[in-house]
């Protein structure tokens, strides 16, 4: 069975999501107007956080592959 993203795509899709999250953690406020939605910022902070570094490892694997030349 072959797996329909690369690494490459992976990796873009992990940085785009990174940074959406990151950006969302910093900006979003904890009680946003009159919506009745309490957003928990330490969670979403720490997700961002995990995506990022998942991105960070792709971004290690791709660089070992480009040294060891596979």
């Amino acid at each position: 069975m072959i797996f329909p993203l690369s690494l490459s795509d992976m990796n873009i899709l992990l940085g785009v999501v990174a940074l959406l999250l990151l950006v969302t953690s910093t900006l979003v406020s904890s009680y946003h107007g009159k919506v009745k939605i309490l957003i928990n910022k330490k969670r979403l902070s720490e997700v961002a956080a995990v995506v990022a570094v998942l991105f960070l490892v792709t971004v290690a694997v791709k660089i070992m592959d480009v040294i060891l030349g596979q």
